[in-house]
């Protein structure tokens, strides 16, 4: 049996005296398509953000590969853990200057890094036309794919997606689907993606986690998930926090 890549033991974390996620364990194997599941305010992108020390557990432990990420300098944990946050931005940059960026930063040579670039745009369709363009001259679906080829381009072993598909459309929705579906098997890169659109994390996942007010109430993978009683929990769940919201 091979050692999970990553290893969460009793994490727990607070903001002030509220409780985001209480003990949280799971182990998550190289090259799982990890889909987060819940309804709104259940914990996913706390999750997210634990993993790449963004955010540090309160209580309890994660490990990758072996390590204790505390234990790992948050610079060089990032670049093997790379979190694409629903409001990504380019800070400035042109598309083009963007997804160099962080290949410039490693040393990669301007041939290769160009070659790369290329690479990733093509699969994601991303169109030339775009590349001289600045953010403002994006939609947020635009931006949105962009920042995922920005995090793709350095190929981490970890990619944390949150709500990946939230601004796009269908058709280009399914098509990122298709593409993660297959970079996570050709390279055994890692992949979380939290998503509300089930339909997607269906079609995209080999594991599921379902957080319901900061605790892992599901742990299971594609298979085993009945599919349609999750729907009809994440509906309750929803309902139930508008309820105690009035």
């Amino acid at each position: 049996m091979p050692s999970p890549q990553l290893l969460l033991d009793r994490v727990s974390l607070n903001a002030g005296a509220q409780r985001l996620l209480q003990d949280i364990s799971c182990k998550v194997f190289q090259g799982d398509r990890v889909a987060v599941v819940g309804a709104s305010g259940a914990g996913k992108t706390s999750l997210l953000r634990l993993l790449n020390r963004l955010s540090e557990a309160s209580q309890g432990q994660i490990f990758f590969e072996g390590q204790d990420i505390r234990q790992i300098p948050v610079i060089p944990l990032r670049q093997q853990i790379t979190l694409v946050s629903q409001e990504s931005k380019l800070l400035g940059m042109t598309v083009r200057q963007a997804l160099a960026y962080p290949l410039s930063l490693r040393g990669m040579p301007k041939s290769e890094a160009q070659q790369r670039i290329s690479t990733w745009t093509e699969q994601l369709h991303i169109p030339h036309e775009w590349l001289d363009r600045t953010e403002v001259q994006l939609s947020v679906g635009q931006r949105q794919l962009v920042a995922i080829a920005r995090a793709l381009v350095i190929q981490p072993k970890v990619l944390l997606l949150d709500e990946p598909t939230s601004a796009l459309d269908a058709g280009r929705s399914h098509h990122l689907i298709e593409t993660l579906i297959q970079t996570a098997q050709t390279q055994q890169m890692t992949i979380f993606m939290v998503n509300h659109q089930l339909e997607l994390a269906q079609q995209f996942c080999t594991h599921v986690l379902h957080l319901r007010q900061g605790k892992l109430v599901q742990d299971l993978s594609a298979e085993q998930m009945v599919w349609a009683d999750l729907r009809q929990g994440l509906i309750e769940a929803e309902t139930q926090d508008i309820e105690d919201w009035e």
